[in-house]
């Protein structure tokens, strides 16, 4: 597997992805992803400002497996969003979430100060590997949020260890 930076080509791909596993979950809801207004050009969105970015796994004949993103969020300016960490079944279990979320972090790291998520409590795998990367959680979204439909928020700061920091909940 390797990951790489989203391309046109890879929009219909990641779509799917997105949808298909948002609807097994039973989540294809109003106030998630699904129905994302840019969900059909993200490498277009992605690629229109030099603080966002999204990265597709692929296989060595370059099918799409999964992805994730770092993208703005709201007017804030030091803080990101970790956005749309979605990977096919099939390809899960092999560390790709991991590598992806570290792609992104370390993007993040470049340009923010914090970086904030929104998923679902029952996606226990998935707010288990947050919790490894060192993302804390929150009692409520961030004022902001456009995904409404979430239950589950977190927060990472992205400052070396021994800078202070403070973020409100």
């Amino acid at each position: 597997m390797n990951i790489r930076p989203i391309e046109p080509k890879d929009n219909a791909a990641i779509e799917r992805i997105i949808k298909e596993s948002l609807e097994s979950f039973g989540l294809n809801l109003p106030g998630t992803a699904y129905f994302d207004p840019q969900l059909r050009q993200l490498a277009e969105y992605y690629n229109s400002d030099p603080r966002m970015a999204y990265w597709v796994a692929v296989t060595d004949d370059d099918t799409v497996v999964g992805g994730a993103g770092i993208g703005t969020f709201g007017k804030e300016t030091e803080v990101c969003e970790l956005q749309k960490l979605y990977i096919i079944p099939e390809a899960q279990g092999k560390g790709l979430s991991r590598l992806l979320v570290q792609k992104a972090l370390d993007f993040a790291a470049q340009h923010y100060r914090y970086c904030y998520l929104e998923t679902f409590d029952r996606l226990e795998v998935a707010n288990t590997l947050y919790l490894k990367f060192g993302f804390r959680q929150l009692e409520r979204p961030l004022d902001g949020t456009e995904h409404n439909a979430c239950d589950a928020w977190y927060i990472k700061d992205l400052a070396p260890a021994n800078e202070t920091s403070a973020v409100n909940e």
